[in-house]
This record gives C-alpha cells, structure tokens and sequence, in this order.
C-alpha cells in the first residue's frame, strides 16, 4: 500500500498492517506516533535528549507488542502514551535519586482526641470567660478578637467611637486574662 494511502487507515490497522510483515504500515505509523510522543515525553522530562529516549523506546515497545495487538481493547495512542508516562515517570525517579517506596506517609494533621479535648476545655473555659464581661466589653471583644472585625466596623455596628471600640477591648482582654490566670496548667498553656 502507498505512503499517502496509509493517511486514511487506523492505528489499530496499521500496527495490524505491521505484525502481519507490512513495512510501510510500520512507516507510516512512525511517521504519524513518533513526534507526538517526542513531544508528550519532552513536555514530562524537560530534557530533549532524554525525550528522545523515551521516544525512542516506547516505539520499540510498540512494535514488539503488535503481533500480541488485540484490536478494539484499547487505542494505539492510549496505550502508547500510558508506556511514554511511565517511562518519564521511572527516568525522573531515578534521576532524583528517590524511590516511591522510600517517601515517608504524610503526617496525618487532624487533630487527635486529646487535642480535641484540649480545643473543647479552651472553647469552654472563654466562654465563662466572656460571661463574666459587662456586655458592651463581650460585644467588642468577640466582634475583634473572635469574629476578625476591625475596629471602624465594629464601631459602625456597636454605633459608638473607635476610640470607644479600642477602650472596650482593651478592659475586656485584661479581664479576660485575669479571669483565666489561674486555669493556665489547666487549659495546656505552659510558660517555657
């Protein structure tokens, strides 16, 4: 069959083509795969010769794999470029020295029971805290401290001064502190 008549025919026929001995089908389907997957692996290595490589092999494993080549299962291209990923991703393994298995799990960052129990002494512990505030001081230290109002909104909402708004944060801290002194071992704050 001609080069140019090879532009009409599948993958999947000209792998077929090639296993059963005809070499233009094998031609054709380099010309068509191979700068495809140059560039595929070039974009995954970074690295034009190493590209050229993979390139290279993966087209060999390509052609040892066509007289095995179950037309229909799967498309030339997916598999072809399923072996190029896997190539880059062994050359890049190696060149960093690193192997999957030696990468350490990630730490598991959720809090663990005791964590919670600490979390829920605290939330507990501020929140007879704050009771004890007269209620313009809770009002401004939770609309600052806990709800992240700066202090012009929070003094929009309370309809008072900034001026205002800073006093009433300042006495409702202080006397927050003074009423959770004394529990400090007791909530898990340790000076040290």
């Amino acid at each position: 069959m001609p080069l140019d008549a090879m532009d009409e025919v599948t993958d999947d026929a000209l792998l077929v083509l090639y296993a059963n001995g005809d070499a233009g089908a094998a031609r054709a389907l380099t010309l068509r795969l191979t700068p495809r997957v140059l560039a595929h692996s070039y974009r995954l290595l970074g690295d034009r010769a190493e590209a050229e490589d993979v390139a290279q092999d993966a087209m060999m494993r390509l052609w040892k794999i066509a007289p095995h080549w179950r037309q229909g299962e799967a498309k030339v291209t997916t598999w072809l470029y399923r072996v190029v990923a896997n190539l880059c991703t062994d050359r890049l393994r190696k060149a960093r020295g690193v192997g999957l298995d030696t990468i350490p799990e990630p730490a598991d960052e959720t809090p663990g029971p005791a964590d919670n129990m600490v979390d829920a002494a605290r939330a507990k512990a501020l929140q007879q805290a704050l009771q004890t505030l007269p209620e313009r001081q809770r009002q401004a230290v939770v609309l600052r401290h806990i709800e992240g109002f700066q202090n012009p909104q929070i003094a929009e909402i309370m309809e008072i001064s900034v001026e205002a708004v800073e006093s009433l944060t300042a006495r409702g801290k202080r006397a927050l502190a003074a009423e959770l002194a004394g529990r400090r071992d007791e909530l898990g704050y340790y000076d040290g």
